[in-house]
């Protein structure tokens, strides 16, 4: 049973199964949900300000490991340092290329302390970094050392959710692989808490009109600077229920009705993206060719009805 606010579960590691794991609908681990996303914000931040700036912000974001959540390695003048996110001992880990390391538990902790903790982890290890303080990408964006509200840690939901992750993530890099044109990594964006891939049709796009919170509408335009068909996954904020989505930019007239499979999948006019319950796909006879029809069918949609030079970007797949 998942646990209250403010409350921590003792958990089992989750089987590695072919079964994808069940999560438990938003509204029960939506205060543990808020509370990771800040944190990872926090660690996403870090990443950001000592990291190279790559095209449409791919140098700030974190990847999903066999544990949990990793920035990479990070460049710090004489080493390299890197921030893991562990889900299976519920602890995040500092390890330094110069052989020393800081650990804290993630347990109920409001997003103050874990920011003060981290921070004071890094300089213990020699890293001066000073961070923009507050969230981006939501409504309301409460400065970190002074967020005492979300404080929520629930480990069998984080557990849960990251296992989806990992078996998310290796369906998305097979699609991922089918692209021989400007193709994203399979990156977890820290801003809207979501795990993503991006195809690009090489042609530039009109510039976007931004209007996402509290983040600047430059940093929008940047990374909607070219033509893009783009996937992923999320908890579902907003939505209520965790789900994959699929959009283009610009959306060429006819997208919202353009056929797309599964059945279970349908266009959220509010969103503006095509939406699949991550339920039916869990509960699919075989989730990853399910995930993949969805992937592959709303990127024919973009790619379709804008006239890609599919011929050009796509890689013919040859199977022994």
């Amino acid at each position: 049973m998942l646990s209250q606010k403010g409350k921590t579960t003792t958990t089992q590691p989750i089987a590695v199964e072919n079964d994808w794991p069940e999560l438990p609908p938003l509204e029960n681990w939506q205060d543990t949900c808020t509370t990771l996303h800040m944190w990872t914000q926090v660690v996403g931040k870090i990443r950001l300000m000592l990291s190279p700036d790559v095209n449409h912000g791919w140098g700030s974001t974190l990847y999903v490991t066999t544990r949990g959540l990793t920035t990479s390695p990070i460049p710090y003048g004489p080493f390299s340092f890197a921030i893991d996110f562990d889900f299976l001992t519920h602890a995040l880990h500092i390890t330094t290329s110069a052989g020393t390391s800081r650990s804290l538990a993630l347990e109920p902790m409001r997003v103050a302390d874990f920011y003060r903790k981290t921070m004071l982890s890094l300089a213990e290890l020699g890293i001066t970094v000073k961070i923009f303080a507050r969230p981006v990408e939501v409504e309301v964006a409460i400065p970190f050392e002074k967020d005492n509200q979300h404080a929520s840690y629930d480990a069998d939901a984080a557990s849960r959710f990251w296992h989806a992750l990992v078996l998310v993530d290796g369906v998305l890099k097979d699609f991922r692989a089918r692209f021989i044109g400007k193709v994203s990594p399979v990156h977890f964006f820290w801003g809207a808490f979501d795990l993503a891939v991006t195809r690009f049709s090489g042609r530039t796009a009109p510039k976007h009109p931004g209007g996402f919170p509290n983040i600047a509408d430059r940093i929008t335009q940047e990374a909607y600077s070219h033509e893009v068909s783009s996937a992923g996954f999320w908890p579902g904020t907003g939505l209520g229920e965790a789900a994959f989505y699929a959009y283009a930019y610009p959306s060429p007239p006819g997208f919202s009705n353009y056929p797309v499979q599964p059945e279970a999948a349908y266009f959220h006019d509010k969103l503006g993206e095509f939406i699949l319950p991550y339920e039916s796909v869990r509960a699919a006879a075989n989730p990853p060719q399910t995930l993949l029809s969805f992937l592959q069918t709303t990127y024919e949609a973009a790619a379709t009805l804008s006239d890609w030079d599919r011929l050009a970007l796509e890689r013919q797949m040859i199977r022994a």
